[in-house]
């Protein structure tokens, strides 16, 4: 995500490293090549150039303190300018009706259908909503099917009307529908086209203005840049919608429709897509993703979602497992699955500071922990629970079993023997921080 830019912006940075003062000549130069790296990312030249002089202006009117150096400002300002491009807060969905309506629109292909059953996912196991999906695209052939199917995959349910081509009466029909059986958000996916026409706006003009929707959603596809922009704002000057939405966002994208829509239609970006699985969307944080362009990584993201995976009770029985050094391979194997439900495993690692430039040309499997597991499957209850029986013939075994060598075998044991060393270790350094901690307070006392 992001990539390309992230390099550029790194690289013009560098021009102030080293500099005892900004000066008009450096921040000039500086700014010269992000105005660079923010056209080669697909963002207008107006937009560009605005950006650049906001910075500039803000840049040579700081002052910089001694533990503050030039390019750490410079990065400072750039960062904040970036978030403020992008929206400055994220924006809640108005859920406020009963039911809430909202209603998807965008041109066909930029993942309308994919994104209305995500979000019919996420306002269940999030927002603890009861949705009901609306097949109002009657045109594309597939589109009620896909939906179906995609239904299914959420677990929720599907309006269709297979014999009827009004697209305003289904959605209608389907508000009805919604009343009647205890659902509490409709999401109409609405039919989209190859390029903009007047039908297809008149159609969704149609719709919104019989429905009266709590959000209309533009949906648009990333990769498509500057593209996306101009569909978005032909989109708005008919539709006048409350939010756009991202798709694509963990393809080859360059940025530019990210760091401009709000900029050009002055409508934020509630959600962006980062994958294929149901679950992978992300609320739009302007300023989270102002901190990955720039390679300050995103801890806030990476914990909301260890924090979605977190069982407090499961965690307080860990703890007293390597607290008594019985932290095993049935534990470890739980671990990794509760990592792999966090997401793409490149992508979360991106999200720590400094990783994701230096992950850029590396390749990290989805199924990086296929062997680990495989490993671990192959062993029996016993030795899971007690690895110090290992010996060579259950090693050898282990390894037939599970397709590997001896040597990864004995890598992963190893491996295993010095997390449980270390995770005792700070357990134990915690429970005596904890300790000092509470005889300090009955000092005060």
């Amino acid at each position: 995500m992001f990539e390309g830019l992230s390099d550029k912006l790194d690289r013009a940075f560098k021009v102030l490293k080293g500099q005892g003062h900004i000066t008009e000549i450096n921040v000039a130069e500086t700014l010269k090549d992000v105005r660079k790296a923010l056209l080669d990312a697909d963002v207008s030249f107006k937009i560009a150039k605005q950006f650049t002089d906001q910075v500039k202006e803000k840049a040579l009117g700081e002052n910089v303190l001694n533990a503050v150096s030039p390019g750490q400002l410079m990065v400072k300002i750039v960062h904040d300018e970036l978030a403020s491009l992008m929206g400055g807060q994220k924006t809640d969905l108005n859920l406020k009706g009963e039911p809430a309506v909202i209603l998807i629109a965008g041109l066909q292909g930029s993942g309308k259908t994919t994104f209305s059953a995500k979000l019919a996912l996420y306002l269940k196991s999030k927002k603890n909503r009861i949705p009901l999906l609306v097949a109002g695209d009657v045109y594309r052939p597939a589109a009620i099917d896909q939906l179906k199917i995609l239904g299914q995959q959420v677990e929720t349910e599907v309006y269709t009307e297979p014999d009827s081509k009004d697209p305003v009466k289904i959605a209608k029909h389907a508000i009805s529908f919604a009343k009647e059986h205890g659902k509490n958000v409709v999401i109409i996916d609405t039919a989209g086209r190859l390029a903009i026409d007047d039908e297809m706006m008149d159609e969704i003009a149609s719709i919104k203005k019989v429905v009266n929707p709590h959000e209309t959603l533009f949906v648009v596809d990333s990769m498509t840049g500057q593209d996306a922009v101009n569909t978005a704002k032909a989109f708005n000057e008919r539709l006048d919608y409350e939010g756009v939405v991202l798709t694509k966002l963990d393809g080859d994208t360059r940025g530019g429709a990210a760091l401009t829509i709000k900029a050009v239609v002055n409508k934020p970006i509630k959600f962006v897509g980062i994958g294929e699985k149901m679950d992978a969307i992300d609320i739009f944080y302007p300023e989270r993703m102002a901190d990955r362009i720039l390679g300050m990584g995103d801890i806030v993201s990476l914990v909301e979602k260890a924090q979605e995976q977190f069982d407090e009770e499961e965690a307080k029985k860990l703890t007293r497992k390597i607290a008594r050094n019985q932290f095993d391979f049935n534990d470890f194997l739980a671990q990794i699955k509760q990592i792999k439900k966090m997401g793409n495993v490149k992508d979360l690692m991106g999200m720590l500071p400094g990783m994701g430039k230096a992950l850029k040309d590396v390749e990290i499997d989805d199924n990086a922990f296929k062997g680990i597991e495989a490993i671990i499957y192959s062993m029996t209850p016993q030795e899971r629970e007690d690895p110090s029986v290992m010996n060579g013939s259950r090693r050898k075994r282990i390894a037939d079993g599970s397709g590997t060598s001896i040597q990864e075998v004995n890598r992963l044991l190893k491996q295993f023997d010095d997390t449980r060393r270390m995770m005792k270790t700070m357990t134990a350094n915690k429970g005596r921080g904890m300790a000092n901690a509470m005889r300090n307070m009955k000092r005060s006392k």
